[in-house]
């Protein structure tokens, strides 16, 4: 059976795809989506997971969600002229092949549209949402810088840039004060129930499945691994070091060599009397429940030598043994044997198979797939060799090698299992795949009994107490980011359940979202880390393309990709209005979605209809402090968003309210507070790091700002045209008027916003004067403009002005021309002229119009008639 997803060649294996790995029967992804959403629950500032905390917050599940693609839509034909922009939340049209409000070309939309969005975080419980989806990521990382002449954030002139194409946006300010995780944060999650003294409990979304079919999911490269053979793997001298050698039972150091004399490799810990053994227990030729004949060894583990043999059943394939349980006791080891029989059934491309379960001499084993490739920490050895120093993976490379395994993970827990011990060990590269492997840590979540295996400085800190959790994977998740991408030391001590603080890490320092990623991933009360596989990676796929968006260096992004979670931006007349951030989409799971779409009139009209609700749902608080705000009543939008947070302190969306009902009384001190809580939730979201921009802005901290509005700006074609009006703003404040040039000029030609960008570039040249070809210029821009009549002659007029007191200072400029008129005296005279006789016909106070047509007459030089 073939794979029905669009361009997939691969076919039905085990009731999934072995090249794209969607199950069989699945509604086919469009063409460019990274595979159906995850599903975001409600979410917490640093908190609990499961059983209940010394909090009080427990998480419940709640019922699944249904799969829903999101991203670009199956391929079909461009929208017609005329027609209507598919891109979700837009209200514009398709003029000259591109849309007129969000300028997506007409050849990235297909007549189908984008898929339906999926969920938005929300609470299980009476009459209230079930769950949440994030956002993901389809094509995108590589976008291209265009505009003549772009220039960085201190750069040249700025060049001619007439077309309006892509400017270079410029390096970010690489400075602790600039980092937007030193502001003040809003209390969310176990934080906020804390503070309030309630009893609260985390609610958690269905997930959704997330597939991609490749490594780095078209935003990232990935070189390919080779394939190992197997007999190459093989061990020459199957020994353990010395140092490495520890009893099985209390942990204490045995086998070590005294007086010069090497160490026993068997014998009894002199502490506990436990035997212990280092001796490989199978050898070459040993044939094993008689059907597996062992080639040697291929590593030791924490149960003992893994041996790889072939398979006299099965063609002589290769496979793996791992040893299962130490123990002279039949009756146990086959309890732990049946015990372990359910991973036979686990089922998954990018899992290692499990064929078997055997007994050999008393011993069980485990027999596995042979996956002949390179483990992540195999890779990390190779590039400490090569460059003869620790050098950690590039974070765009460690975020595609685990982006690409958390599939694995969500079957898992879909599946009511817990992997337990994950680390770069355990994840092997073969080709353009990765495979988990070492399923001997496996267990049922709910099992109390069984022995929880890990590794110290990657298991999540409440194991001990609280057993392992979906939650506590993601902790394992998040820490081997860390250890791949930094020289972590003292990550099994001094930082053995904390991150290093943000300003001693200079990878932390570079890429903000990474590490807010990571934070959320190990936080300390696993009620506050991601709730599902699914959801880290829709995270992970939006901070992956601010990663590489980064690393690409200056020119804005040319390419966009929805959010399930959030609205495109829409600047209008006042680019610094609040109205123009990111709207929050509606949860299509909750049960008032359909009634709120009946909900019309004025602001106040809404607002007293959504007071009037039969069920008060999370969707009808939201959209009415959303009401209340356009009516002018940020209070009103506070104390709901209160309500709302009051019945469940992870839900975030009310924060995001909270700080726009700041913004809206002026308060940006605490609209910063507000938005840096949002953005610490939902890292791979720009909307929270463009509202946090805004409001740091207003606030007077342009450094953070600065960075916060490039980060958008190059991430995602949308989020252009405010993050360059905001870096235009905050530049011309500074007097970088290069800086500010660059800015407007990033504002491509297609965009609804490229004529007010020209209308500010028009003025910030005009202003700042810097000569006659800068006004010259100014004067061209603003034939390019949407600005009224009387405006347009009020620059013109200002132009002109600064033109004559420049020559009248500098003296003639014939060579320049400002529209028809010479750079002499006499030429801008007659060009002021008639710039102030057309500011006068605009004047409609005669008051003001007199003195106007007073100064044409004075300006006008001397004629012979």
């Amino acid at each position: 059976m073939t794979c029905t997803q669009p361009g997939c060649t691969g076919t039905i294996l085990d009731g999934y795809c072995d090249v794209c790995g969607m199950a069989a029967g699945s509604n086919p992804v469009p063409a460019g989506a990274t595979g159906t959403q995850s599903a975001l629950g409600a979410l917490g500032a640093l908190g609990a997971l499961g059983a209940t905390s010394a909090t009080g917050a427990s998480r419940v599940t709640s019922s699944a969600m249904a799969t829903s693609p999101s991203g670009p839509a199956a391929a079909g034909p461009a929208i017609p002229e005329g027609g209507a922009c598919q891109q979700p939340g837009c209200s514009g049209t398709i003029e000259a092949g591109y849309c007129n409000v969000c300028g997506t070309p007409a050849d990235q939309l297909s007549a189908a549209g984008y898929a339906a969005a999926a969920g938005a975080p929300g609470r299980n419980g009476s009459g209230n949402a079930s769950g949440v989806t994030a956002p993901t990521a389809g094509s995108g990382g590589h976008d291209t810088n265009g505009a003549n002449g772009s220039t960085g954030v201190n750069g040249g002139n700025g060049g001619n840039g007439g077309n309006g194409g892509t400017a270079g946006v410029g390096p970010e300010i690489s400075t602790r004060s600039a980092a937007s995780s030193n502001l003040a944060s809003a209390a969310l999650g176990s934080k906020r129930a804390r503070e309030s003294g309630s009893i609260a409990t985390r609610r958690t979304g269905g997930s959704q499945r997330l597939r991609s079919a490749r490594l780095g999911g078209g935003i990232t490269t990935v070189r390919p691994a080779p394939e190992i053979d197997a007999a190459k793997a093989l061990l020459k001298d199957p020994s353990v070091p010395e140092n490495k050698r520890y009893c099985p039972k209390c942990g204490e150091p045995v086998g070590r060599g005294r007086d010069g004399k090497p160490g026993r490799t068997n014998g009894f810990c002199a502490t506990c009397r436990h035997p212990f053994s280092f001796d490989p227990k199978l050898k070459a030729g040993d044939l094993v429940a008689g059907q597996y004949e062992v080639a040697g060894c291929l590593a030791h583990g924490g149960l003992g030598w893994i041996y790889l043999a072939r398979d006299k059943n099965v063609s002589d394939r290769w496979v793996v043994l791992k040893g299962l349980l130490n123990s002279a006791d039949p009756d146990a080891l086959a309890a732990a044997i049946a015990e372990q029989r359910f991973l036979a059934q686990v089922s998954h491309p990018s899992i290692v198979e499990i064929y078997n379960f055997v007994t050999h001499d008393d011993a069980g084993y485990i027999v596995m797939e042979y996956v002949g490739g390179t483990s992540l920490k195999s890779i990390l050895k190779q590039r400490l060799q090569a460059a003869g120093r620790y050098d950690p993976l590039p974070v765009d490379q460690a975020l595609a090698y685990i982006l690409e395994i958390l599939p694995s993970f969500q079957y898992l827990h879909d599946l009511g299992l817990v992997y337990c011990d994950f680390k770069p060990d355990n994840i092997i590269q073969v080709g353009d795949e990765v495979k988990l492997i070492d399923l001997g840590g496996v267990r049922r979540a709910d099992d109390d009994d069984s022995a929880i295996f890990g590794t110290v400085g990657y298991q999540a800190p409440e194991v001990a107490e609280l057993g392992v959790s979906p939650a506590s994977d993601i902790y394992t998740i998040g820490r081997t980011l860390v250890v791949l991408t930094m020289e972590f030391r003292g990550y099994q001590t001094t930082y053995l359940n904390v991150l290093p603080a943000q300003d001693t890490v200079p990878v932390f320092q570079r890429y903000d979202s990474f590490y807010r990623l990571v934070a959320k991933a190990c936080a300390p009360n696993r009620d506050d880390r991601f709730v599902s596989a699914d959801e880290l990676r829709s995270q992970m796929i939006g901070v992956l393309r601010e990663v590489v968006a980064l690393d690409r260096g200056s020119g804005a992004a040319t390419s966009t990709v929805s959010s399930l979670l959030f609205d495109v931006p829409t600047p209008g007349v006042e680019p610094d209005d609040w109205r123009n951030l990111p709207a929050l989409r509606r949860d299509p799971h909750d049960p008032q979605t359909g009634w709120l779409t009946t909900v019309s009139g004025t602001p106040q009209e809404r607002l007293s209809t959504l007071r009037r609700a039969a069920v008060r749902t999370t969707e009808v608080l939201l959209e009415q402090a959303r009401a209340a705000l356009d009516a002018g009543q940020p209070d009103v939008a506070e104390s709901t968003s209160g309500e709302l947070l009051s019945a469940d302190p992870w839900e975030w969306r009310a924060v995001w309210m909270q700080g726009l009902a700041a913004l809206e009384r002026g308060d940006s001190r605490a609209a910063q507070a507000a938005f840096n809580a949002v953005y610490g939730q939902v890292p791979g979201e720009l909307a929270p790091k463009l509202a946090l921009a805004q409001a740091s802005e207003q606030a007077g901290d342009d450094a953070v700002a600065e960075n916060l509005y490039v980060a958008c700006a190059r991430t995602d074609a949308t989020y252009v045209p405010m993050s360059a009006f905001g870096l235009a703003r905050i530049r011309a404040a500074r007097s970088d008027v290069d800086g500010a040039v660059a800015a407007y000029r990033l504002v491509p030609m297609q965009s609804s916003a490229y004529r007010t960008a020209r209308a500010g570039l028009a003025e910030l040249l005009a202003r700042a004067n810097r000569g006659l070809p800068d006004l010259a210029e100014a004067l061209r821009t603003l034939e390019d403009t949407s600005l009224s009549a009387r405006r347009r002659a009020e620059l013109t007029t200002l132009i002109y002005r600064e033109a004559l007191v420049t020559v009248e200072q500098t003296g003639n400029k014939a060579d320049v021309r400002l529209g028809e008129h010479k750079g002499t005296p006499n030429g801008l005279r007659i060009g002021l002229e008639e710039a102030l006789r057309e500011l006068a016909k605009r004047t409609p106070d005669l008051s003001e119009r007199v003195p106007l047509v007073d100064e044409a007459n004075a300006i006008r030089p001397w004629s012979l008639w």
